[in-house]
């Protein structure tokens, strides 16, 4: 089946800087999208191709069965002629126009008078709560009134699709989680196909019905959310996706050896080039996988133990997020109040810890000979540490 929404090869540099590097995309009709990357990685470039606001120098974009880019046959069609719908991260409403005139920009541009007509600025307010704010100006809105104005002003005119560029990072953390809980719920309402980019991994969990990683312009993984977050394909991902516990392994005649020389025997992992003796792997695993305990005795059956030191900690009413130090890794984990007010408060920097963790949870990845992780992923089904 051939995708509504299509790029391949797209290709952008300025200079000898590579920024989107013969990316493929592929979006079905009424599918959430979701770019997500660190700053730089091309994300945002690459929704400003899709807009038309740049001019890729290679590569093809369709909507539907339109093309609207061909880099080899010079076709590039401007950004007021593609249908879209753009919501950015400054909101970008006129000062001089009431929120009446910014909603119904759209539908001026596009010559539609009928919709004027028959109440659709109206509609789209109504959508968005900001029904009583038609006749106020963008610098009498609080930022959230101002970034809902701006989804209605991009959905307004029915677009094929709607770009969103970090719309939710202006916000504070409360108003952040409103503006997104209401993009969700004018999806799953409205059934729009729109392309989401953020940084933000919670944003991309809650939001996509798939996520695009991007690296270094190029997608290192595009799955749904639930296989991205239980099988991230690099440590690049994982890291990224929250795994944010890092250990680096060495191979020994026994197992697998941390930098703090505890061992930990992966049984049944094997992957081709690690089985000899001083091979490279990491494993990554969650903060919400790590356990705080005051002595090994309290290392629940099964679990791989650790010992640490700590670093810190710092209240967060019924948690504890703590930093301790295995070898010459960090280790972060959130413990329960209740359980270790007590200790912690006790506890000095450098104070002996333990933690531990389900191996389940352990994903560990090969090193290659430029020291990047390589895709190829081991997942340990049994393990068992020595300390």
């Amino acid at each position: 089946m051939t995708s509504e929404f299509r790029a391949s090869g797209l290709t952008k540099t300025y200079g000898s800087n590579v920024v989107v590097d013969q990316l493929d995309l592929a979006i079905e009709e009424g599918e959430f999208l979701v770019l997500l990357g660190p700053s730089g990685c091309g994300k945002t470039t690459t929704l400003r191709c899709l807009t038309g606001l740049e001019t890729p120098q290679d590569g093809t974009i369709a909507f539907k069965d339109r093309t609207v880019f061909d880099g080899q046959r010079h076709v590039n069609v401007p950004a007021h002629k593609r249908n879209i719908g753009m919501v950015f991260q400054s909101y970008a409403l006129w000062p001089h126009m009431t929120v009446r005139k910014n909603i119904q920009y759209p539908l001026t541009v596009r010559k539609m008078r009928k919709d004027i007509a028959g109440g659709a600025v109206e509609a789209a307010a109504e959508m968005v709560d900001c029904g009583k704010l038609l006749d106020r100006y963008p610098s009498q809105l609080s930022g959230g009134q101002q970034q809902r104005v701006a989804v209605a002003r991009g959905l307004v005119a029915q677009p094929d699709l709607v770009l969103f560029d970090e719309p939710l990072s202006n916000l504070d953390a409360r108003l952040r989680d409103q503006v997104r809980s209401q993009i969700d719920q004018l999806h799953q309402n409205l059934g729009f196909t729109a392309v989401f980019v953020t940084h933000d991994q919670s944003e991309a969990f809650a939001l996509g019905d798939r996520l695009a990683i991007m690296k270094s312009g190029k997608i290192a993984l595009y799955d749904t959310p639930e296989h991205v977050f239980e099988n991230p394909a690099s440590e690049y991902v994982a890291a990224f996706i929250g795994m944010g516990n890092r250990l680096e392994l060495r191979r020994g005649h026994d197992g697998w050896i941390t930098s703090a020389n505890d061992l930990i025997d992966l049984r049944r992992s094997v992957i081709r080039g690690l089985a000899d003796e001083g091979a490279a792997a990491v494993a990554r695993f969650r903060p919400d996988d790590l356990m705080l305990h005051q002595s090994t005795d309290e290392v629940p059956a099964g679990n791989v133990a650790l010992h640490a030191e700590l670093v810190t900690y710092e209240y967060g009413g019924r948690h504890f997020d703590v930093t301790v130090k295995n070898g010459t890794e960090a280790l972060t984990l959130r413990a329960n109040a209740s359980e270790h007010s007590a200790a912690l408060r006790k506890s000095k920097p450098g104070a002996p810890m333990v933690v531990s963790f389900s191996p389940s949870t352990l994903r560990v990845f090969a090193v290659d000979e430029a020291d990047q992780t390589a895709a190829a992923q081991l997942t340990p089904e049994n393990a068992a540490v020595t300390v």
